[in-house]
């Protein structure tokens, strides 16, 4: 595909800042956001700052694109849950959890902020927003 990927350290809120100005100094062209904690965290400045920064960035959870960031892709969180408390019921009704089989998501989410990619400039083509799950306007 021709892509390079950089890694971008962050420890700590504190350097933030410093990250998103490096990676618009460098002329990163788009970013993935990691689904560590911190950057949950911090997920409206982590927004603010790939805005500021001029950069696309796609995010582990729905929760980035609601606080302004560009868009999520992600196993949808509701649905893991629900999944979750049927192992649970299992279990509690005698199931051994080594007997239980491993589950993978089955269902995720496209959620696209249209009012992100307006601050950016970013030209959406038509049929995107027909895939997404979700739009923010």
């Amino acid at each position: 595909m021709g892509l390079t990927v950089r890694v971008i350290e962050v420890r700590r809120p504190g350097e933030l800042e410093a990250a998103f100005t490096a990676a618009g100094r460098d002329g990163l062209q788009g970013l993935h956001i990691s689904s560590a904690p911190l950057f949950n965290a911090h997920r409206t400045e982590v927004a603010a700052l790939a805005a500021r920064a001029r950069l696309p960035a796609i995010y582990r959870f729905r929760e980035f694109a609601v606080a302004g960031g560009l868009m999520s892709y992600a196993a949808s969180l509701p649905d893991i849950y629900r999944r979750n408390a049927g192992l649970v019921d299992k279990i509690l009704k005698g199931a051994k959890p080594a007997d239980l089989p491993i589950e993978r998501p089955t269902k995720f989410e496209l959620v696209v902020n249209l009012k992100a990619a307006k601050a950016i400039d970013l030209k959406v083509p038509e049929s995107f927003p027909l895939k997404a799950d979700e739009l923010i306007e």
